[in-house]
């Protein structure tokens, strides 16, 4: 079976697992390695960050993926209507500079009646996976696959989803696959708010209420001297100006998401709902005299 073409210097879209597979199998042959950008599309900059860092990779072809993964939602949350403007995405990748996209579609990933998943271990069930049992079981299954499929060298994403980015790494290093994960630090609004795809559900007076949370992230870390609890102090004093936002969890954890350490660097994470629409964040932390 012959190769898919490539045309080098610009954004060349697949769609199936074979095509994006024999593709940067042939790339790899000719000594080029790949970097890949998951994504769920509605691309901001926050993903422009992404592809930005991909692209300081010397003799790299910088790539994403966009799928809607509908393993990763739950019972009643915005599957349907989460934004999916392809067209504005694939305008976005090539003004990045990105050379490959793989696009499937649902029964390209999943076949009917499949049933194998990827278990992401006691983590996957805390803080987010409290809140949204089975999430990780969806978002590991599916980057797993996609690693699998386009076999990139390099994966980059971003810290803001912090959770999701220690238990792909974790997930990589205990599964043998041979890509290395690159995290991101986050990208925010000129008020702090986290960049997020669903920041477009946000009203103009809940996007000022909504920028709270990084306010209370930036609160506890500048107590990190201080010690854990007057790090949670700290934020939660901040959260309370805005009773309207409602908290789901705040927590000072370890960066591994363990038990957090008496001195040292540390993670602040919390997630709320502005009205409707859920949001989280996370700040790292250093803790005492950091030693």
């Amino acid at each position: 079976m012959s190769t898919p073409k490539f045309s080098r210097g610009q954004l060349n879209v697949f769609q199936t697992p074979d095509d994006v597979n024999r593709v940067t199998s042939a790339l790899h042959g000719v000594g080029r390695k790949v970097a890949l950008v998951p994504t769920m599309g509605a691309l901001h900059d926050g993903h422009r960050e992404l592809l930005r860092r991909a692209k300081r990779l010397p003799g790299t072809v910088v790539g994403a993926s966009i799928f809607v993964n509908p393993l990763q939602f739950g019972e009643g949350e915005d599957f349907d209507a989460y934004p999916r403007p392809l067209e504005h995405d694939l305008e976005v990748l090539a003004e990045m500079g990105a050379e490959l996209v793989f696009v499937p579609k649902v029964d390209d990933l999943y076949a009917p009646g499949h049933s194998v998943t990827v278990h992401p271990g006691p983590l996957g069930d805390e803080l987010e996976g409290a809140a949204r049992p089975g999430h990780f079981s969806g978002v590991l299954t599916v980057v797993s696959k996609l690693l699998n499929i386009v076999a990139p060298d390099y994966a980059f994403f971003g810290e803001k989803d912090y959770q999701q980015l220690v238990l792909v790494k974790r997930m990589v290093r205990e599964l043998n696959i041979p890509t290395k994960v690159i995290g991101v630090s986050t990208v925010r609004e000129h008020d702090g708010l986290a960049l997020s795809s669903r920041n477009v559900y946000l009203s103009e007076e809940q996007r000022a209420d909504a920028a709270v949370l990084a306010a209370a992230l930036a609160a506890g870390a500048h107590a990190g001297q201080e010690g854990a609890e007057a790090v949670l102090s700290a934020a939660r004093q901040t959260l309370a100006a805005r009773p309207q936002v409602a908290v789901d969890y705040l927590e000072l954890r370890g960066t591994d998401l363990g038990p957090a350490p008496v001195d040292g660097q540390a993670r602040l994470l919390i997630a709320a709902r502005v009205s409707r629409t859920r949001l989280i964040d996370n700040l790292p932390v250093l803790l005492g005299a950091g030693v």
